[in-house]
């Protein structure tokens, strides 16, 4: 079914409806799966603490951490076999798939004993369920992403595509609002001994509430889109005919990747453990960014709409390029709140002005038959290294150099590279897709 099907099989007066619902079920969704793989970071300091114990508390963290990272390196096989299944079979059997994925993941960390209680078995399952919830997401991306562009019309997909940032705001948005509460009306000793855990114990209701709201959607790919063009879908493509989309897709993906795990996550764990704040104190940097992302992103899609997805990643990923090391120097010349939350909000607010069409460009790069697998491995791909282990690499750089800067190097290395990726694609705003 083609885009223009979509827009003009229901009645004039019935399509924004439909339009908004779709919208709706595709964004709750995708963010409650980010939710249950973000809301993670947020409590990394303590999970190192009680499941990776270390002679120092840097060490504790730095394993966190990594641990954080393992989700990543499953995305890419997620993101291959479930962006074909996407392609071939449909957008909405995988994003269901996915949906019970996370909901397994976050279960894991329900009932997973800590190191002190059984030993290597609770890091053990804190693995896997990082794992399983990097696999998920790896195909979540590609196929909600793929299915909200083809809800939209040559002059929208910014616009449709921004939801897809929008949902990773608001995941982040409601993880920091969760683990505030818990961190300022639980008690320390049981914050720790259990109050973590509830953060995961709400993310298991994934399954059912995504699965119901997602029911009615109308399938946009796979069979429902001509059964022909479906079973070409694959890899051989990809990487063939598009194999030069694919490398600049990566590596603009590696800049705003780094940026956004930096800003939107890293802060509150950098906060606690460079800037001395308290923890319930910190969380407030993360609910400034994600509450940021929530109410710019769909201007930044109608933006990139207007004036083109190049020029609209180009400049603010330049300022962000730009500011990010002075950012870190004023935050550690004044490690109060008011200073963390102004420097983090002028980060986020250029982020989104770059992440946005940044999603959206990828996907159009793209053919429909293809765009699920397409999308989701150069998405996964620049997401595994240098989103997934990027406060990994910061907090090693600190340990490193000695220097509480060292992240916004990281950062700036990473948007440099991403400049590359970004003068290799074309303008594709506007444009009609096949």
């Amino acid at each position: 079914m083609s885009t223009h099907t979509l827009a003009t099989s229901a009645p004039a007066e019935a399509r924004p409806v439909s339009r908004r619902r779709a919208i709706a079920a595709i964004t709750i969704g995708n963010g409650l799966e980010f939710y249950d793989f973000t809301v993670y970071s947020f409590f990394a300091v303590m999970i190192g603490k009680l499941f990776f114990p270390s002679q120092g508390p840097m060490g504790s963290l730095l394993a966190s951490l990594a641990t954080f990272g393992v989700g990543f390196v499953a995305r890419p096989l997620g993101g291959v076999l479930i962006g074909l299944y996407a392609d071939r079979v449909g957008r909405k059997p995988a994003m269901t798939l996915t949906l019970f994925l996370m909901g397994l993941g976050a279960a894991l960390f329900v009932v997973a004993p800590t190191h002190a209680q059984a030993g290597i078995v609770g890091p053990a399952m804190i693995v896997l369920a990082r794992l399983i919830q990097g696999f998920a997401l790896g195909g979540e991306v590609g196929a909600s992403t793929s299915l909200l562009m083809e809800y939209a019309d040559d002059n929208s997909r910014g616009y449709y595509g921004s939801w897809q940032l929008f949902s990773q705001g608001l995941s982040v948005l409601i993880g920091s609002l969760v683990g505030l509460t818990l961190t300022n009306m639980l008690p320390p000793e049981a914050l720790e001994s259990w109050g973590w855990r509830v953060p995961f114990a709400l993310g298991v209701l994934v399954i059912p509430v995504g699965v119901y709201i997602r029911r009615h959607l109308e399938e946009t790919g796979g069979a429902a889109h001509g059964g022909e063009a479906s079973e070409k879908a694959g890899l051989v493509e990809v990487f063939t005919r598009h194999g030069r989309m694919v490398l600049a897709g990566v590596l603009v993906t590696i800049g705003g990747t780094a940026a956004t795990y930096i800003v939107l996550h890293y802060m509150t764990n950098y906060a606690v453990k460079v800037l001395k704040m308290p923890l319930g104190t910190s969380m407030w940097a993360g609910c400034l960014a994600a509450a940021l992302h929530v109410l710019l992103a769909a201007y930044a899609g109608r933006v990139s709409d207007r004036l083109g997805r190049r020029t609209v990643i180009l400049w603010p990923r330049v300022a962000l390029l730009l500011l990010i090391y002075p950012a870190f120097v004023f935050v550690n010349a004044n490690p109060t709140l008011p200073a963390l939350l102004g420097a983090v909000g002028v980060l986020a607010v250029l982020l989104v002005f770059t992440a946005v069409p940044s999603v959206v460009l990828l996907s159009e790069l793209f053919p429909r038959r293809i765009r699920a697998t397409g999308l989701s491995i150069v998405y996964c791909i620049g997401v595994l290294v240098f989103g997934g282990f990027a406060q990994f690499f910061a907090t090693l750089l600190i340990d490193l150099t000695g220097s509480p800067n060292a992240p916004a190097l990281y950062v700036i290395g990473c948007c440099l590279v991403s400049l590359v990726g970004l003068g290799m694609v074309p303008e594709t705003a506007g444009r009609k897709l096949s």
